[in-house]
């Protein structure tokens, strides 16, 4: 089964967030004194984001990806990883994490299922990166990518917000990370949403200051909303997500659903559906019809993102 919404979109991808903690505040997602959490009662359960899954699949979308705040916070994270593949072991399972506390879970989220690993690293190096975390430390990183490794995930993603000013030193060595091991790097264009709402446009930087390095690269594939490129001896790639100079909207097709359970038709909008206590038949209904509701475009070049929400509370 397929599902297109209004546009004649195919909707096949739910990024469902699991929880809005973070052990981080990066300075374009928190503000420094961080924002106010959900208490407990109002974030899904781990059987009600299974029955989310459960009725976003029956309507045919068959890739999940789980996001915060920082999933792994959760601990009851892998009994959800085993209950979607539960559903049907053929689902697409990923998670986007920070990295910071993966090594000691890599093992038992491949066992669970989980079939790919997006590790967010604005930086390698240490003092940058705490600038942009507050606090956190690159060497956490780095071992979960080697855990995940280890672990056997063989098509691990690093996402770079692009940060004029502050990370654009650092992008050759993001590069370098895809030539021994079967990493792919992809550069992000940051987006004014939450924080970064109302940044000043010289601290938004372009993917074309990634492509002056990528001169002797070769375009391998458009992966979703990436252009990835491939560079002669490196295992892996490097691929550029251009939100801003480049919308990706006519292709968009993903729904997401924040932790505390409102599916968000379109990540800028501050348009919510209440799916917090349905089930069955009334869920995959009000599913269907957050799809039709996804507007054509988002609003940046005219008035802006509306939604009023940061970005570890819809979902990276």
């Amino acid at each position: 089964m397929t599902i297109k919404d209004s546009y004649g979109r195919t909707i096949k991808y739910l990024r469902l967030s699991v929880t809005d903690q973070c052990n981080y505040r990066c300075i374009y997602c928190m503000p420094e004194s961080g924002v106010d959490m959900k208490k407990t009662a109002e974030i899904l359960s781990i059987e009600e984001m299974t029955r989310i899954v459960r009725a976003a699949h029956a309507l045919g979308i068959g890739k999940i990806r789980l996001t915060g705040g920082e999933p792994l916070i959760r601990k009851d994270v892998v009994t959800l990883c085993q209950n979607i593949k539960a559903i049907d072991k053929e689902i697409e399972l990923g998670i986007t994490t920070n990295g910071s506390l993966l090594a000691p879970m890599a093992r038992d989220l491949m066992d669970a299922g989980v079939d790919r690993l997006n590790i967010s690293l604005d930086s390698t190096d240490p003092d940058t990166f705490r600038k942009i975390t507050r606090g956190g430390e690159t060497k956490d990183v780095l071992d979960g990518i080697k855990a995940a490794l280890d672990a056997g995930f063989d098509n691990i993603k690093i996402n770079t917000v692009l940060l004029k000013g502050v990370n654009e030193n650092d992008l050759l060595d993001l590069i370098r990370l895809t030539k021994d091991e079967p990493i792919h790097v992809r550069f992000i264009e940051l987006m004014p949403l939450g924080v970064a709402k109302n940044w000043s446009s010289d601290r938004f930087m372009t993917s074309s200051a990634i492509e002056k390095h990528l001169k002797n690269a070769e375009v391998v594939k458009i992966d979703g909303v990436a252009r990835v490129y491939g560079l002669a001896g490196h295992k892996g790639t490097i691929g550029l997500i251009c939100p801003m100079s480049n919308s990706f909207c006519p292709s968009c097709n993903k729904i997401r659903v924040t932790a505390d359970g409102k599916l968000k038709p379109c990540l800028h909008s501050d348009q919510e559906i209440d799916l917090k206590g349905l089930d069955g038949k009334e869920l995959e209904q009000a599913i269907l019809d957050g799809i039709m509701q996804k507007p054509e475009s988002h609003r940046f070049g005219v008035t802006g993102s509306s939604t009023e929400r940061f970005m570890n509370e819809i979902g990276g």
